[in-house]
């Protein structure tokens, strides 16, 4: 048996985003975001009201970073989602985060987040609050990499669970995509 839940914004996962931008004088700010993903081979979408001081900064800069939320950085991820830029001059510095420059766009990326994705703004939508990034570029610490290659056992990116308002870290591997189906041809 199913039970209905009615229309609800529950889907898994739902990767947690932190957005970096630029304030107007230069100072890093950052923000948690839930609702996005990949809409094109080199383009984000995400879903962000227009009264969010990362919005204003990024339409005033053209660009911003989307980092990866991580297992080892929880808390700081949560606050920067719970503290709005609006009201807290410096939430970046309050969150213990430390930023870096960008060498692509002018956006911070976030030196204890180990994978971020550098891009510039393609277009805002206030009406539907769709931000579209076009991805220039995929940058990752040494740290998380195998082989030469982003390893999701040390990312440990979590996801938020939209039933329970809780944070998963994802992890098992469960199957190889474009191979296993193949079994059915």
């Amino acid at each position: 048996m199913r039970k209905n839940f009615g229309a609800k914004p529950y889907l898994y996962p739902q990767p947690v985003l932190i957005i970096g931008t630029y304030d107007e004088n230069g100072n890093p700010d950052a923000m948690n975001a839930a609702w996005g993903g990949i809409s094109e081979a080199n383009e984000i979408s995400i879903c962000l009201s227009a009264g969010h001081k990362t919005v204003k900064n990024l339409l005033k800069t053209g660009a911003f970073t989307v980092s990866m939320a991580d297992a080892d950085h929880v808390t700081e991820c949560d606050y920067l989602g719970i503290a709005s830029g609006n009201t807290v001059p410096d939430k970046f510095a309050k969150s213990g985060l430390h930023a870096t420059a960008s060498s692509l766009v002018n956006a911070p990326l976030i030196d204890e987040l180990p994978m971020a994705l550098e891009c510039r703004v393609i277009g805002y939508d206030p009406d539907s609050c769709i931000l579209r990034g076009e991805i220039l570029n995929v940058n990752a610490d040494e740290r998380i990499l195998t082989d030469g290659r982003i390893d999701p056992a040390k990312l440990r990116p979590i996801t938020f669970d939209p039933v329970n308002n809780a944070y998963l870290v994802i992890g098992e591997k469960v199957g190889n995509a474009f191979r296993d189906g193949a079994k059915l041809k």
